[in-house]
């Protein structure tokens, strides 16, 4: 890993109407529009949908870290992330993302450790670190093939 701190850079382009072109050097384009919520055509990432699988991502790949540190056998893990939107107090924003992972192992002796893993996936993720929103997981540990 490079030394601290990391920058980032991302661009978006777009005009009055259509989509906003999303991109960073080296990264194929994303197109974005406002979510159906916000009166955005269906089928395109949002915002909204891009933070939530930001989420998602980290917590998947802050999973693999902390279980190959831990040395926990696995095979699979999806993540489900639902956010919610609202307003409080006059300020849109989400105020909770509900984590919930799937996580298939290979033998039922490293199921203890595998729910500490995903605990601790949740609590290094980078990108919940940074939100505000409240962040709840609902770990499931499945056994075998």
């Amino acid at each position: 890993m490079h030394p601290y701190p990391h920058h980032y850079s991302v661009q978006a382009r777009g005009g009055a109407e259509g989509t906003v072109s999303l991109g960073s050097a080296g990264l194929p384009a994303l197109e974005s529009t406002p979510p159906p919520e916000f009166d955005g055509p269906p089928g395109y990432w949002s915002p909204e949908t891009l933070l939530l699988a930001a989420a998602a991502d980290c917590y998947l790949l802050s999973f693999r870290a902390v279980a190959r540190a831990s040395k926990l056998a696995w095979t699979d893990l999806k993540v489900d992330v639902q956010g919610v939107l609202d307003r409080i107090e006059g300020v849109t924003r989400f105020t909770e993302l509900r984590f919930v992972a799937t996580l298939r192992i290979p033998a039922a002796d490293q199921e203890h450790l595998a729910g500490n893993v995903l605990e601790k996936a949740k609590k290094v993720c980078l990108i919940t670190n940074s939100l505000t929103a409240r962040s709840e997981l609902k770990p499931t540990v499945l056994v075998g093939g």
